[in-house]
């Protein structure tokens, strides 16, 4: 589950992190009084305006500017929330902004200090099984970027998990980011406690781009892009209740309530399948076939009438789609128990006008090729995998 940065923010805050203050906003009056507030509380003049999306990239598409004063407030804040705004990471339709962050300025002068601007996240590696600290030296850009172009000037500090983030390696990274002085120290204290939010919050990503080092040589979270970790939500009610469902796919929200695990795809081959294993295998299958997969849909072991249906209902609600996909593996679940389960929704949904093409294996397999064949409907079963791929190869050729 994704935070938004003003969400972001202030769990950060809530570890003893130091961030760039701002308030968010839902509308232009709103977004001076933030300003105002500010202005009395931290005595900053300048305000920067940024677009509570989730998605990176926000100020090549527009999504934040520096407003010199509150009228300037007033009219890009008007201008950003409403606006659909086109990222590197968004889809060509961009996302709705339905609010805005308007935070400090912290890139104020001082006799003879400079800022600059680092990256920092706390992430999984996968290969080794532990937590990552990743950082470097070119903050304010994509990591991608740094990755593909500079790649000696990322580094990363692995945490035994048994220990947890010891002092010299919090030195490390303020070694490697070339601090000294009152910034080192005070990057020392950022790392430590940004690695305590990340592990206590059940986080799955913490990306900070950019971590400041202010003039007077102060660090702080400047952005934060914070993923939380699903599996980890019933137990962090506090943390669930920050979803904001409007940044979502709707499809996929629907699904998630009643019970389905689906991801919305771009194919045209809608997939229904039991077991995460099986679907991605049957993904496979859509993409040897010449076909693409609409979506990754897992109905799990209880693939019952009302289930089949509500799979049915979520597919065809993508209009892209030109056939489905059934592949059902009978172990938990009986084959026949399956196949009445498709025929029943099929009846009480009416008329479906893309193929069918249903595969099921395993127990009672031969018994359900009997009811779909017998069942009078449009619905076409396979019993080996390469028959399914030749009958989805078969229907997308009409």
């Amino acid at each position: 589950m994704n935070l938004h940065e003003y969400q972001g923010k202030e769990l950060l805050s809530s570890f003893g992190v130091r961030i760039q203050r701002g308030i968010v906003a839902q509308n232009a009056d709103e977004a001076v009084a933030a300003a105002k507030k500010l202005t009395e509380d931290t005595g900053t003049g300048w305000h920067v305006i940024k677009a509570q999306v989730h998605a990176g990239g926000r100020g090549k598409g527009g999504g934040v500017k520096l407003a010199k004063n509150l009228e300037e407030v007033k009219t890009i804040a008007g201008e950003i929330i409403g606006m659909d705004l086109v990222t590197p990471q968004t889809s060509a339709e961009g996302k709705r902004v339905h609010q805005v962050l308007v935070a400090e300025d912290v890139y104020y002068p001082t006799d003879g200090g400079e800022t600059s601007e680092f990256y920092v996240s706390v992430l999984l590696n996968r290969g080794t099984g532990r937590n990552m600290i990743m950082y470097s030296t070119e903050g304010g850009m994509d990591i991608e970027t740094v990755a593909e172009q500079t790649p000696e000037l990322i580094f990363t500090e692995e945490v035994d998990p048994a220990v947890g983030l010891l002092p010299f390696q919090a030195r490390r990274v303020a070694f490697n980011l070339k601090l000294s002085g009152l910034a080192f120290k005070e990057m020392t204290k950022f790392v430590t406690a940004l690695y305590k939010a990340y592990v206590e919050s059940d986080s799955s990503l913490f990306e900070i781009n950019p971590v400041l080092k202010t003039s007077d040589d102060k660090i702080m979270a400047v952005d934060a892009k914070v993923s939380i970790d699903d599996n980890a939500l019933y137990r962090r009610k506090e943390l669930a209740a920050l979803r904001d469902l409007r940044e979502e796919s709707a499809i996929e929200v629907e699904a998630g309530e009643l019970g389905l695990n689906y991801v919305d795809l771009d194919g045209n081959v809608g997939c229904m399948v039991n077991g995460a294993g099986l679907a991605m295998a049957t993904m496979d299958l859509i993409k040897q076939a010449g076909g693409e997969p609409a979506n990754f849909l897992d109905v799990g072991g209880t693939a019952d009438a009302a289930r089949v249906e509500a799979a049915f209902h979520i597919i065809l609600k993508d209009p892209a789609v030109k056939a489905i996909l059934i592949n059902i593996f009978g172990g938990i679940v009986r084959c026949d128990r399956v196949a009445q389960g498709v025929i029943d929704a099929y009846k009480n949904m009416g008329t479906i006008n893309v193929p069918i093409i249903v595969r099921l294996q395993g127990t009672n397999a031969d018994i359900a090729k009997k009811l779909i064949d017998g069942s009078g409907l449009d619905v076409m079963s396979a019993t080996e995998f390469q028959e399914a791929a030749d009958k989805v190869q078969q229907v997308l050729a009409v």
